[in-house]
Protein backbone atom coordinates (compact mmCIF):
# COMPACT_ATOMS: atom_id res chain seq x y z
CA UNK A 1 0.00 0.00 0.00
CA UNK A 2 1.43 3.78 -1.17
CA UNK A 3 0.19 6.16 1.60
CA UNK A 4 0.35 9.40 1.35
CA UNK A 5 3.42 11.36 2.93
CA UNK A 6 1.12 12.49 5.92
CA UNK A 7 -0.13 9.35 6.49
CA UNK A 8 3.65 8.01 6.35
CA UNK A 9 4.91 10.32 8.72
CA UNK A 10 2.21 9.23 10.94
CA UNK A 11 2.96 5.55 10.89
CA UNK A 12 6.92 6.53 11.16
CA UNK A 13 6.21 8.65 14.24
CA UNK A 14 4.11 5.88 15.86
CA UNK A 15 7.11 3.16 15.91
CA UNK A 16 9.39 5.84 16.48
CA UNK A 17 7.11 6.01 19.84
CA UNK A 18 6.91 2.77 20.22
CA UNK A 19 10.79 1.97 19.69
CA UNK A 20 11.41 5.10 22.66
CA UNK A 21 8.70 3.65 25.27
CA UNK A 22 10.02 0.15 24.83
CA UNK A 23 13.51 1.01 25.78
CA UNK A 24 12.87 3.40 28.29
CA UNK A 25 13.97 2.30 31.93
CA UNK A 26 10.25 3.61 33.97
CA UNK A 27 8.70 2.13 31.10
CA UNK A 28 10.79 -1.50 31.86
CA UNK A 29 10.65 -0.74 35.66
CA UNK A 30 6.67 -0.37 34.85
CA UNK A 31 6.65 -4.03 32.90
CA UNK A 32 8.93 -5.27 35.83
CA UNK A 33 6.33 -4.29 38.72
CA UNK A 34 3.89 -6.73 36.70
CA UNK A 35 5.67 -9.23 34.91
CA UNK A 36 4.78 -12.14 37.21
CA UNK A 37 1.14 -11.63 36.67
CA UNK A 38 0.96 -11.06 32.32
CA UNK A 39 4.61 -12.23 31.77
CA UNK A 40 5.63 -11.77 27.77
CA UNK A 41 2.29 -9.86 27.77
CA UNK A 42 3.25 -6.79 30.09
CA UNK A 43 4.68 -4.40 27.91
CA UNK A 44 0.79 -4.51 26.58
CA UNK A 45 -0.72 -4.19 29.77
CA UNK A 46 1.76 -1.16 31.03
CA UNK A 47 0.92 0.35 27.41
CA UNK A 48 -3.36 0.37 28.56
CA UNK A 49 -2.36 1.34 32.18
CA UNK A 50 -0.48 4.47 30.92
CA UNK A 51 -3.53 5.15 28.43
CA UNK A 52 -5.78 5.17 31.52
CA UNK A 53 -3.09 7.35 33.34
CA UNK A 54 -2.83 9.92 30.24
CA UNK A 55 -7.12 9.72 29.86
CA UNK A 56 -7.06 10.42 33.96
CA UNK A 57 -5.21 13.10 33.92
CA UNK A 58 -5.89 14.58 30.04
CA UNK A 59 -6.69 18.19 30.76
CA UNK A 60 -2.55 18.71 32.28
CA UNK A 61 -1.46 17.87 29.05
CA UNK A 62 -4.42 19.08 26.55
CA UNK A 63 -6.82 22.36 26.17
CA UNK A 64 -9.36 20.47 24.32
CA UNK A 65 -11.34 17.89 26.39
CA UNK A 66 -10.53 14.66 26.15
CA UNK A 67 -14.46 14.01 24.96
CA UNK A 68 -14.11 16.43 22.07
CA UNK A 69 -10.53 14.76 21.51
CA UNK A 70 -11.88 11.26 20.95
CA UNK A 71 -14.90 12.64 19.09
CA UNK A 72 -12.11 14.69 16.47
CA UNK A 73 -10.35 10.89 16.51
CA UNK A 74 -12.50 8.87 15.88
CA UNK A 75 -14.08 11.39 12.90
CA UNK A 76 -10.47 11.27 11.64
CA UNK A 77 -10.20 7.61 11.40
CA UNK A 78 -13.19 7.47 9.74
CA UNK A 79 -12.80 9.23 6.86
CA UNK A 80 -9.84 7.16 5.87
CA UNK A 81 -11.73 3.41 6.71
CA UNK A 82 -10.32 2.32 3.32
CA UNK A 83 -6.98 2.60 3.87
CA UNK A 84 -7.06 0.65 7.57
CA UNK A 85 -5.62 -2.66 7.83
CA UNK A 86 -8.21 -5.20 8.04
CA UNK A 87 -7.84 -6.03 11.65
CA UNK A 88 -8.49 -2.06 12.29
CA UNK A 89 -11.36 -1.94 10.21
CA UNK A 90 -12.95 -4.87 12.01
CA UNK A 91 -12.42 -3.23 15.40
CA UNK A 92 -13.07 0.39 14.68
CA UNK A 93 -16.93 -0.04 15.24
CA UNK A 94 -16.63 -1.21 18.21
CA UNK A 95 -13.91 1.13 19.39
CA UNK A 96 -16.23 3.70 18.56
CA UNK A 97 -19.41 2.44 19.63
CA UNK A 98 -18.10 1.48 22.99
CA UNK A 99 -15.73 4.88 23.09
CA UNK A 100 -12.60 2.59 24.04
CA UNK A 101 -10.38 5.78 24.08
CA UNK A 102 -12.80 8.36 26.46
CA UNK A 103 -13.51 5.11 28.68
CA UNK A 104 -9.70 4.32 29.27
CA UNK A 105 -10.23 6.82 32.09
CA UNK A 106 -12.37 4.54 34.26
CA UNK A 107 -11.81 1.18 35.57
CA UNK A 108 -15.13 -0.16 34.05
CA UNK A 109 -13.65 0.53 30.50
CA UNK A 110 -10.38 -1.03 31.31
CA UNK A 111 -11.79 -3.90 32.25
CA UNK A 112 -13.77 -4.29 29.08
CA UNK A 113 -10.93 -3.53 26.82
CA UNK A 114 -8.88 -6.09 28.70
CA UNK A 115 -11.26 -8.55 29.32
CA UNK A 116 -11.27 -8.09 24.94
CA UNK A 117 -7.60 -8.46 24.82
CA UNK A 118 -7.78 -11.80 26.82
CA UNK A 119 -10.11 -13.40 24.77
CA UNK A 120 -8.41 -12.36 21.73
CA UNK A 121 -5.03 -14.48 23.15
CA UNK A 122 -7.47 -17.56 23.89
CA UNK A 123 -7.07 -16.48 27.87
CA UNK A 124 -3.54 -16.86 28.24
CA UNK A 125 -2.41 -13.19 28.76
CA UNK A 126 -4.26 -12.84 32.14
CA UNK A 127 -5.36 -9.54 31.27
CA UNK A 128 -8.72 -10.33 32.82
CA UNK A 129 -6.92 -9.89 35.97
CA UNK A 130 -5.48 -6.30 34.97
CA UNK A 131 -7.60 -3.92 36.60
CA UNK A 132 -7.23 -5.85 39.88
CA UNK A 133 -3.46 -5.66 39.55
CA UNK A 134 -3.46 -1.77 38.47
CA UNK A 135 -5.31 -1.30 41.73
CA UNK A 136 -2.67 -3.28 43.76
CA UNK A 137 0.24 -1.01 42.40
CA UNK A 138 -1.87 2.36 41.15
CA UNK A 139 0.30 4.78 43.04
CA UNK A 140 3.45 3.44 41.42
CA UNK A 141 2.45 3.00 38.19
CA UNK A 142 1.12 6.23 37.81
CA UNK A 143 4.88 7.71 39.29
CA UNK A 144 6.06 6.09 36.52
CA UNK A 145 3.59 7.52 34.07
CA UNK A 146 4.27 10.73 35.32
CA UNK A 147 7.69 10.23 35.07
CA UNK A 148 7.77 8.59 31.54
CA UNK A 149 5.37 10.91 29.72
CA UNK A 150 7.03 14.58 30.03
CA UNK A 151 10.04 12.59 28.42
CA UNK A 152 7.84 11.27 25.69
CA UNK A 153 6.76 14.15 25.10
CA UNK A 154 10.42 16.02 24.71
CA UNK A 155 11.03 13.05 22.17
CA UNK A 156 8.02 13.55 20.08
CA UNK A 157 8.75 17.27 19.94
CA UNK A 158 12.57 16.56 19.20
CA UNK A 159 11.83 13.90 16.19
CA UNK A 160 8.87 16.24 14.41
CA UNK A 161 11.06 18.93 13.64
Amino acid sequence: VRYKDDILAGITLHRKIDTFTDSHPVHKKSRDLIRQDFGKFSGIVVDIYYDHFLAKQWEQFCNRSLERYTLWVYKQVSKRFLLLPGRTKRILPFMISQNWLLNYANYEGLENIFCGMDRRTKYVSGMNNAVEVLKQHYSELNNDFNAFYPQLMEYVEVVRK
